[in-house]
């Protein structure tokens, strides 16, 4: 609790009381992911529970402001369960917006009708990529036919890409609420969104918007581990109060209700993407070593253990032929797939002469993962010989390939189909006007992180120091505000670097390449990197194969039942 709530700054709490204060009854709201039920509404503890064990497939029903909670889920306790979230009230007379971050990267609308479906579905991958339940097909038409409901949009001012939305539900409309409230939903930010404060800024306009109508109040539920969400809503003004959410059981809100192990709480993002959608399978999971993200699935008597997307069923000659990227890059160049010139670094003279030669020169170990060790541009005899030391600390055998102009595409192919395929762009920052671009870094890092669980961070070192150099910055400088600097050459998620599905757009020819490529390899699961013209283009060559491939990466692709499908091809459709 933040302390206890004074009458005189807060609306009082009488929406637990009788619902005889209340004009309406019973009143729910459909809400594209599922249903709003006003509980404090309902005469009958017993109708609420009816009301939400009535929650459709692959919805997310929420029952808020309960009188009795707990009697509530006694009338179907297994069916039933209290929300581990936490209310938040931010008191709209006298409040006033703080600012905070830059505003001007991108600007704040409300969604007006005609908007579907392409804003649609830019919303669900946004929410599927955040873990939410994303709006029904046409949902966003009903919205402009609905004097209670708004949807507020966020888009990027620099190129109008949308970058988060939120829902917001008037009481006052809905139910004639005495107490004059309103309530935040489903509000997401986009994890590759290059800005700060976005979600900060939406949840102001929601605020501002509502007390400029007069409502009093506004709610929003908020999961009770979200630390960095709790604190940004108390800065804000809101306060916490005694109102309590009530959901039912279903496959979405397992991981509410169902104790995880220790164990299970270690993997990373890649290893939970796989386990949670295998347990919505009903298949069995055993976690061998939360350190290094091993696991074993059980179904129907099959067993097979993984290492994330890595399983039996890859063999060692395929996994070997992954791993030396020379050994990848003859295999595929023999299969008549295009592949850049490749060279294995030797005397300082022959490299010298393979950088005259090209001009510009990508310098890798041959074998390594995460983007460690590698270079990207080397031009002068003295950025080469740096270029090879710092690869000959991860490998031995160090490998020079020529700078090939493109976009950097992955694409993941599992049982010789293509199942998903994104374009990723390497960390950058945008400038402010006011902070240093390492302090820009430092910022931009810790968004990265916290969008992708702690996987994805920009390095400091020389590789970002030379990038930023290049550019004509040093790290001390101030960015001009609105100014995008690419802090790192190469695009890899671990190092900063953001993704973005291109799945619809993919050329057949890549999608065959990508196919052909797998099958030279004999890898089942792979990720093929390519270097592109665009992704809907022919023109490509590709660098890299990866055996363990990040399949998180790539919401809102379903890659995970699609490697699950390839394990276990019984147990198909039961997700």
């Amino acid at each position: 609790m933040s302390g206890p709530i004074d009458p005189n700054q807060s609306p009082s709490l009488k929406s637990w009381g009788e619902p005889a204060d209340l004009p309406h009854g019973d009143v729910v709201v459909p809400c594209g992911w599922g249903r709003m039920i006003f509980a404090h509404t309902f005469a009958q503890n017993e109708d609420i529970a009816t009301t939400l064990q009535q929650e459709q497939e692959g919805q997310r029903d929420v029952a808020l402001y309960l009188r009795d909670p707990q009697v509530v889920v006694a009338c179907a306790p297994d069916a039933l369960f209290i929300d581990p979230s936490f209310t938040f009230r931010l008191p709209l007379p006298g409040w006033r917006t703080k600012k905070r971050g830059r505003r001007g990267a991108f600007t704040i609308r409300t969604l007006g009708p005609g908007e579907e479906p392409q804003v649609l579905e830019t919303i669900n991958a946004i929410y599927r990529a955040r873990g939410m339940v994303p709006l029904a097909p046409g949902f966003l038409e009903e919205v402009a036919e609905k004097d209670f409901m708004t949807y507020w949009i966020a888009e990027d001012a620099e190129n109008g890409a949308l970058i988060a939305a939120c829902m917001g539900l008037d009481h006052v409309k809905v139910f004639d609420d005495p107490e004059g409230g309103t309530s935040l939903w489903a509000l997401a930010v986009d994890p590759q969104a290059p800005h700060a404060a976005v979600g900060l800024h939406m949840v102001q306009a929601v605020a501002t918007a509502y007390r400029r109508k007069g409502r009093k109040f506004l709610d929003l539920s908020v999961l009770h581990s979200n630390t960095e969400a709790i604190d940004l809503y108390k800065k804000l003004g809101f306060v916490q109060v005694p109102v309590f959410c009530v959901k039912h059981k279903n496959a979405i809100n397992a991981d509410l209700y169902t104790p995880g192990t220790a164990e299970e709480s270690t993997l990373n993002p890649y290893a939970r993407l796989i386990t949670d959608a295998a347990r919505r399978r009903g298949i069995k999971v055993e976690i061998l070593d939360p350190v290094d993200h091993y696991f074993r699935l059980t179904h129907g008597g099959r067993s097979i253990t993984c290492r994330e997307s890595l399983s039996e069923l890859t063999s060692s000659i395929a996994m070997s032929r992954c791993s030396d990227k020379a050994t990848t890059t003859r295999i595929l160049q023999s299969a008549g797939l295009s592949v850049p010139e490749q060279k294995v670094a030797g005397r300082p003279a022959t490299n010298l002469a393979f950088l005259k030669k090209h001009g510009a020169l990508v310098v890798k170990p041959a074998v390594g993962e995460q983007g460690a060790g590698i270079t990207v541009g080397v031009k002068t005899p003295a950025e080469l010989v740096r270029a090879v030391e710092s690869a000959r600390k991860l490998c031995s055998k160090v490998l020079l390939e020529p700078l090939v102009a493109g976009m950097d595409l992955r694409v993941i192919v599992i049982d010789d189909a293509v199942v998903a395929a994104a374009v990723r762009r390497p960390a950058a920052v945008v400038g402010d006007g006011v902070h240093t671009v390492l302090e820009l870094v430092h910022k931009q890092s810790r968004r990265r992180a916290q969008a992708t669980g702690g996987e994805s961070k920009i390095p400091v070192d020389r590789e970002l120091r030379r990038t930023v150099l290049a550019a004509g910055y040093a790290l001390d400088d101030v960015l001009p505000e609105g100014e995008s600097l690419t802090v790192r050459r190469t695009a890899n998620l671990h190092t900063g670097g953001t993704i973005h599905d291109v799945t619809s757009q993919l050329h057949p020819d890549l999608a065959s390449a990508a196919r052909k490529a797998a099958r030279a390899l004999g890898i089942p699961v792979t990720g093929l990197d390519f270097l592109v013209t665009a992704p809907d283009q022919p023109d490509y060559v590709i660098i890299e194969a990866n055996e363990r491939p990040g399949l998180a990466n790539h919401e809102p692709q379903p890659t995970a039942e699609r490697f699950l499908d390839f394990l276990f091809p019984q147990s198909r459709g039961r997700e």
